[in-house]
């Protein structure tokens, strides 16, 4: 009974951390530091039924990371809206990758 006690505890704090995780996603990023400059990536050759995501500079709360260049399954009737960072009066926002209808 504690084992079994103790794997459910284990499963529970696995699955809140999971959805704490992509509750984060959506966070709204603001700096008043840009990012560093663009990382060159070779874009590979095309792949039936994907879509090239780029990389970008993303932010994991104390500096800028780089989101590598990823393949996303394509979704149909759906576009792939690239990350990156805008700057409006000294402040820097990060719109991370995403999909958008349409």
């Amino acid at each position: 009974m504690r084992q079994t006690m103790a794997v459910l505890a284990v499963a529970l704090a696995a699955g809140l951390s999971v959805s704490t995780a992509i509750a984060r996603t959506d966070v709204a990023v603001e700096l008043s530091v840009g990012p560093p400059p663009v990382v060159y990536e070779a874009v590979p050759p095309p792949r039936v039924g994907y879509v090239w995501a780029p990389g970008y500079w993303d932010y994991n709360g104390h500096r800028h990371v780089w989101a590598k260049g990823h393949w996303e399954r394509e979704r149909h009737g759906d576009r792939w809206v690239r990350g990156e960072w805008h700057e409006h009066d000294g402040r820097w926002t990060l719109t991370r990758g995403h999909w958008e209808h349409g």
